[in-house]
């Protein structure tokens, strides 16, 4: 199956797509460093970016006419500044509000599906109707914005589309499904939320579904402080244990006499994500790349860091640098420190073979603004699956007709 990928970053999406059987037709980024990244592990033969056609550019100027195949999938995460509770909060009145050139790309490349990601602030209620407004141009991409038409009137027309019957004359729609959704539960060791937008052509009469959470908080308080396997697998003495939150006791005792859902699998946390790295500040850190002691780190109202046995707060890039709370270290002795950038690439589920190219800053900007691999391999292979049982139920009919002719 071939696929797409706009506003690549560092790759982190695009990789959790490749994971899923798909093979890019465009890789598009207009970052540079970002982009450096991408190529420095090319020219290192890493294999999930080894033959991705890297375009460095705007999507906009992306001459996409020389995308000759079908497209089974179109993937990418638009800027998330525009929407992110970090951000400046102009949603359609920022420049790098990209959901408009993505709607026009959907409509020119006319792809079986598409996943759009980005942060859970564009749910926000400041945002509804801007968010309403997204979800039917990716639904209707075929009733663009009429010339000098301001957005909230080209809202009104997509409404009236949606509600006269009209679509059902029309030759490109997409049923849209849009999904917040915490990555830990996907057993990404960090509480990211974010939103999914995933969508199928309306002809493939396709019946989907987000796929359901494997990951549970409940199971790792079970596995913590019902039957102690966590301390017992990362080698932690009883001694050496920190004291149960008095505010999760009254919860623990209810778990410890329920059965657990035979399916989940404990949230994992920053232990879990960092287990065999040795300290950034050690000589052994050596030898592992992107893995150095960042100095400066301190504790700041809102800004606490994240604790060593749960999974991380959200890796931010921040709108000015790199934001210490969110990217930083609690120990179990109350000490903080910066996670390294290999510590965070850990967190953001890129494999340790990948590395990074720019200055901590840069990286850290990079690695904030990425989807977490495995969360992008879920929702792709979710994708992936159904789009497969669509194809072999068409070969299945068309077989039959062969026959059925005969």
């Amino acid at each position: 199956m071939k696929a797409v990928e706009l506003y690549a970053g560092a790759g982190g999406l695009a990789m959790g797509v490749g994971l899923a059987g798909f093979k890019p037709l465009a890789v598009v980024e207009w970052d540079r460093w970002a982009c450096d990244t991408i190529r420095e592990n090319q020219r290192r033969g890493f294999p999930l970016v080894a033959d991705w056609p890297l375009y460095e550019g705007d999507v906009r100027k992306f001459d996409w006419s020389s995308i000759e195949d079908d497209v089974d999938l179109l993937a990418g995460g638009p800027p998330c500044q525009p929407f992110s509770m970090g951000g400046k909060h102009q949603a359609h009145d920022d420049t790098r509000d990209m959901f408009p050139a993505t709607v026009d790309i959907v409509r020119k490349l006319r792809p079986k599906a598409f996943i759009v990601e980005n942060v859970k602030g564009l749910t926000r209620s400041t945002f509804a109707n801007y968010y309403q407004y997204i979800l039917l141009q990716l639904e209707f991409p075929e009733v663009p914005a009429k010339r000098n038409e301001e957005w909230f009137d080209h809202l009104l027309r997509l409404q009236v589309e949606r509600t006269s019957g009209r679509q059902k004359g029309r030759k490109l729609t997409y049923n849209v499904v849009p999904t917040l959704v915490n990555a830990a539960d996907y057993g990404v060791p960090q509480k990211r939320e974010r939103v999914f937008i995933v969508g199928f052509r309306s002809d493939l009469a396709v019946d989907w579904s987000f796929p359901r959470p494997t990951h549970s908080f409940d199971q790792l308080l079970r596995d913590q402080w019902v039957s102690g396997e966590y301390w017992e697998r990362h080698g932690v003495a009883r001694r050496n244990r920190p004291t149960m939150a008095a505010s999760m006791e009254a919860r623990v005792r209810r778990l410890a006499s329920s059965l657990p859902f035979a399916e989940e699998l404990p949230w994992r946390t920053v232990r879990d994500a960092i287990a065999g790295l040795p300290s950034p500040s050690s000589r052994a850190a050596n030898h592992y790349s992107d893995h150095r002691l960042q100095p400066g780190a301190r504790v700041y109202p809102g800004h606490t860091g994240s604790p060593l046995d749960l999974p991380a707060k959200t890796l931010k890039a921040g709108d000015h640098g790199v934001p210490g709370g969110e990217n930083m270290l609690v120990n179990t002795d109350g000490s903080v420190r910066y996670f390294s950038i290999r510590e965070s690439a850990r967190i953001q589920t890129f494999p340790d073979g990948f590395i990074f190219h720019g200055s901590w800053t840069e990286t850290m900007r990079q690695l904030g603004n990425a989807v977490p691999v495995a969360l992008g391999h879920a929702v792709a292979r979710s994708v992936a699956e159904k789009l497969a049982t669509v194809q072999l139920e068409k070969l299945s009919r068309q077989r039959g007709s062969v026959r059925g002719a005969a």
